[in-house]
């Protein structure tokens, strides 16, 4: 059975895997890459402040690149070169280059995602700029590119979309794509950090009434009011996927100083806060990095998140859409955690959660752990020897998981910056079974992730789901 996860990076789908993997060894998970694949340098991995990061199809020739919000330096789309065997920055200083103004310098991203806008079948690309404002208003838009005219162009500075207004001028965090209404035509989800009563989260659509796609016309609009999400409150991470809903995209939003959000979607492209219902509020929290699977392998899709210095959550839903916490002692350990992802890295048939920190005040080492099922029981918490990708004093501010090299194995690459600039990691996971009780196995996240590639279901699927995209420092977070 299939279902779809996120964080997203970027748009890959979880999995309701059968059967008990082999059993896991003590081994460090994770070795480090970087130097081989990803080597520090002014062009391909600056040390810069980096922040959230997408995967997607940027060039168009069927293969994910890693798309990574720049901070105080340009955005980077890295691309995996089979001659060199390494990442390379195809985003290159060079006005000619069709992606050259996806480099974007002076946005200050802190988010990204990818998603159909237009249902074209070709991707945009939402980056979310603050342009250093903590809340409220910002001094420089967010920009959403698309390709056309043979380059990236932004469809927010568009004469049509700069007389509507659109353009998102407020400091938000995470960034998600959600098809409201099942048309195959996404819109992006802004979780802005609201100052009083300015900067509710957005949601931003194509007018398809004031569009004209012959002409390359996009009209844009605001939809938060009309659906119902326009929340004034400090919005931090955001996800989306069939959370209540069994075949429409729901919304997640978890949040500080204030509780958070579980948008129900209603079948006709507005929401209902069923959070308080369901018992997700969490209001004396700060949400971060959030993810949706299915933990326990029931069809029900679960959601994993991490607060601030407080309590990691791990939510199971029950069959009357209420959630329970199961997180154990280890796993709910507070910490200043950033990004979280949900998958199978070691293709055991369990789901692992990555917690990405950042180390602001001494170490404070990423952690692994593996949520096996069990039955008749809840899952199993373990934490894992997460190997080099523990990095203790790593300003870690983001991170997703991708097959950058086609091996049939899922890498993991990490953002860093807020408080230090410190170039992107890169790591491959040192444990793959390739056997299930005795039989050969592929990895059944990248296998249906690539299947869809192939087909084009991206642009179709009403159960289109981020993962990987936006995180920040405790004044930006982290939605994976």
């Amino acid at each position: 059975m299939l279902r779809w996860w996120a964080g997203l990076p970027l748009l890959l789908p979880f999995l309701v895997l059968c059967g008990r993997g082999l059993a896991q060894s003590s081994e460090p998970m994770f070795r480090s890459v970087t130097e081989t694949v990803l080597p520090p340098d002014n062009q391909h991995n600056p040390t810069q402040l980096n922040y959230g990061m997408a995967v997607t199809d940027v060039d168009g020739d069927g293969d994910l690149e890693v798309v990574v919000a720049g901070y105080n330096g340009p955005n980077l789309v890295l691309k995996y070169d089979r001659g060199q065997k390494r990442l390379v920055n195809i985003a290159v200083d060079d006005r000619s280059s069709p992606f050259y103004s996806l480099r974007d310098p002076l946005g200050n991203a802190i988010g990204v995602t990818a998603c159909d806008v237009d249902g074209d079948g070709r991707e945009e690309i939402y980056f979310l700029n603050t342009n250093n404002a903590y809340s409220g208003r910002a001094t420089y838009s967010d920009k959403l590119f698309k390709f056309r005219n043979g380059r990236f162009e932004d469809l927010l500075g568009d004469d049509i979309n700069v007389r509507r207004g659109v353009a998102n001028r407020m400091a938000g965090r995470s960034v998600a794509c959600v098809d409201r209404k099942g048309t195959g035509r996404y819109a992006v989800y802004v979780a802005n950090y609201a100052s009083g009563n300015v900067g509710p989260h957005a949601l931003i659509e194509m007018d398809e009434a004031a569009s004209d796609l012959t002409k390359g016309i996009i009209a844009l609009s605001d939809v938060a009011a009309q659906a119902g999400v326009n929340k004034y409150i400090g919005g931090r991470g955001v996800v989306v996927g069939p959370i209540l809903s069994q075949s429409s995209s729901d919304v997640f939003c978890d949040n500080e100083n204030g509780p958070n959000f579980l948008f129900r979607n209603n079948g006709d492209g507005t929401f209902t806060d069923m959070a308080q219902q369901a018992g997700v509020e969490d209001r004396y929290q700060h949400g971060r990095g959030v993810a949706l699977a299915d933990f326990n392998a029931d069809g029900k899709t679960d959601i994993v998140y991490g607060n601030w210095n407080g309590q990691h959550r791990l939510y199971l839903q029950d069959n009357n859409q209420r959630f329970r916490d199961i997180a154990s002692g280890s796993f709910s350990s507070p910490s200043p955690v950033r990004t979280v992802i949900a998958a199978d890295f070691d293709n055991d048939q369990e789901l692992d959660v990555f917690f990405n920190n950042i180390a602001y005040r001494g170490h404070a080492p990423n952690r692994l752990f593996r949520v096996a099922r069990r039955a008749g029981a809840d899952p199993q918490i373990e934490e894992l020897n997460v190997g080099e990708a523990a990095e203790p004093q790593g300003r870690g501010t983001g991170a997703t998981v991708t097959d950058f090299d086609g091996d049939g194995e899922l890498d993991l690459l990490v953002a860093h910056g807020e408080s230090a600039s410190q170039p992107i990691s890169v790591f491959k996971v040192t444990q793959v079974s390739h056997y299930h009780r005795g039989k050969s196995v592929k990895n059944k996240f990248l296998f249906t992730m690539t299947a869809l590639i192939k087909e084009n279901i991206f642009a179709k699927n009403k159960n289109h789901v981020n993962i990987g995209q936006n995180t920040h420092h405790d004044k930006r977070d982290n939605t994976t």
